[in-house]
């Protein structure tokens, strides 16, 4: 399937961005964009201790991201199928919930200026879950840094995700409800998924795989 653009797999801790980025980018023969958030010197501390390690955290992943965006738009590498496992916008998300008001402050100067060399996707597919079933992925991959995220900052994070996403429109937009799906395990749902991005050209779709609810 001849399918170019840059597409991008967002939603909240443990919903299986990185899964289905994988198996996208295998199935179209794209290049693969993954953050690396062990690569974060700070996180295993902000799960320990949020308020004090939280803007050390939130500007490493800012810059990291900023960086690795540049370095493969510089390769010209959207002209081509491209699948990556966020959006840039993603970190301003985090920024609300983690820093103090003066925090945040200083944070968005700096996003300010960065965001404006950044690239939108062609496409986003957000995927959502429950807070359980996110704390239950969470536990299977046994990350050792993730075993301080406790229920209420991932009902923080879902909400603040659903907000964003409710108002999205500067691409063309997936949501996919994750609870009962495995996509690794069930070929006929992810080709189900390729299809749709191949066919979607504006507005937004939601799919939970027992109705398609289409939002133009």
């Amino acid at each position: 399937m001849n399918i170019k653009g840059h597409i991008a797999v967002e939603g909240p801790i443990g919903v299986g961005k990185t899964t289905l980025a994988e198996l996208l980018a295998r199935k179209l023969d794209a290049r693969l964009i993954l953050e690396n958030p062990e690569s974060n010197p700070f996180l295993p501390d902000f799960y320990k201790n949020r308020e004090r390690f939280a803007f050390q955290t939130q500007i490493f992943f800012l810059m990291s991201r900023y960086a690795q965006q540049q370095h493969f738009a510089h390769d010209d590498l959207f002209s081509q199928c491209t699948v990556s496992d966020y959006i840039f916008a993603k970190d301003a998300l985090f920024a609300r919930i983690n820093l103090s008001d003066d925090e945040l402050i200083l944070y968005e100067k700096v996003a300010s200026v960065l965001e404006k060399n950044v690239a939108i996707p062609d496409m986003v597919i957000y995927l959502t879950a429950s807070v359980d079933t996110l704390l239950q992925r969470i536990k299977k991959r046994q990350r050792s840094f993730e075993k301080g995220i406790d229920k209420s900052y991932l009902e923080d994070l879902c909400e603040i995700y659903s907000d964003f996403f409710f108002s999205y429109n500067d691409r063309p937009l997936l949501v996919v409800k994750t609870d009962n799906v495995d996509f690794s395990a069930d070929g006929e749902k992810l080709s189900y998924i390729i299809e749709k991005i191949a066919g979607k050209k504006e507005g937004t779709e939601y799919i939970s795989f027992d109705s398609v609810l289409t939002d133009n």
